[in-house]
């Protein structure tokens, strides 16, 4: 719902500079003479609907809904923009208000539900981010680990294993690899002679990387089958990749932190929670019944 919210927002927003550039009628005459007011506060009342306030604050919260590019907007426009759309939304609340069905009260109860839950999870996700939480991180993981070998490798890609084998004598015969693979090979790289550049351990399919690391630099393979089709692979070059500074890693090494916390925060929540589960005796074929939802 908040999406959908801040996607009409956007559109209002978005159409404000237009509609300043065409003529416009006069500002109500309390508009044009409505004195500044000082030292706003996210209480201040900015406007009034059918008896009920609309404050700075919920100016604030629908503002920091909107994507980026709008938020660039001079600030008379995102002002009055974002004013008009609390204000339009509280009109269609209020038309709405007598007619809520049963659905309609429980889907805004879930709504409340799910922003708790995620602003729960916000919280714990960002306190458990600090400086020394990353260097842990990166001691553990890096601090002692083995240099890792990176490959450099060619390859020319058929779809046939009579073709990669037809492919693999021209090259023993002394066929030139780039100038095959161009000529040959049906993927991306062809157009570089099939090389794939550098790549470390897992960052191929099994057998690609199988036989990658079989084979001697300047070697060529046997065809290799794999879900893309036949390879001819050449091995190019070989070199120990340096182990990455913490920079390096430190979006990694974020979202693990964040993802480890939330875990552990959840697993505790929920010992802690009385939870009883009477909807187990429930036949699980009425989740389809939306008529349920009517009564």
């Amino acid at each position: 719902m908040k999406h959908m919210l801040c996607a009409t927002a956007m559109t209002l927003v978005l159409a404000a500079p237009s509609l300043a550039q065409d003529a416009q009628p006069a500002a109500p005459a309390d508009a044009q003479t409505a004195p500044r007011i000082e030292n706003p506060t996210a209480d201040t009342v900015v406007a009034t609907v059918n008896g009920k306030d609309i404050t700075l604050g919920q100016m604030l919260v629908l503002r920091e809904r909107l994507p980026a590019q709008y938020q660039q907007l001079p600030d008379d426009t995102l002002f009055s923009g974002v004013m008009e759309q609390l204000i339009q939304q509280q009109i269609l609340a209020d038309s709405a208000e007598g007619n809520l069905t049963p659905k309609d009260e429980i889907a805004m109860e879930i709504e409340r539900q799910s922003y708790l839950a995620s602003k729960a999870l916000e919280e714990v996700a960002g306190a458990a981010v600090t400086d020394e939480a990353l260097q842990a991180a990166y001691d553990a993981q890096y601090a002692d680990a083995e240099p890792q070998t990176e490959y450099n490798a060619s390859h020319i890609l058929v779809p046939t294993e009579e073709e990669a084998k037809d492919i693999k004598k021209q090259l023993d015969d002394g066929a030139d690899f780039a100038e095959l693979a161009k000529e040959k090979s049906s993927d991306g790289a062809a157009q570089n002679g099939g090389d794939l550049g550098w790549f470390g351990a897992g960052m191929m399919v099994q057998p690609f990387q199988d036989a990658v690391t079989s084979l001697e630099v300047g070697e060529v393979s046997d065809p290799v089958q794999t879900q893309f089709g036949w390879h001819v692979i050449k091995l190019n070059d070989t070199r120990e990749a340096e182990k990455p500074t913490l920079d390096d890693v430190r979006d990694e090494l974020t979202t693990q932190i964040q993802q480890e916390a939330v875990s552990k925060h959840l697993s505790e929540v929920t010992q802690n929670a009385d939870i009883t589960r009477p909807g187990e005796g429930v036949d699980p074929a009425v989740l389809r019944d939306d008529s349920l939802l009517s009564n």
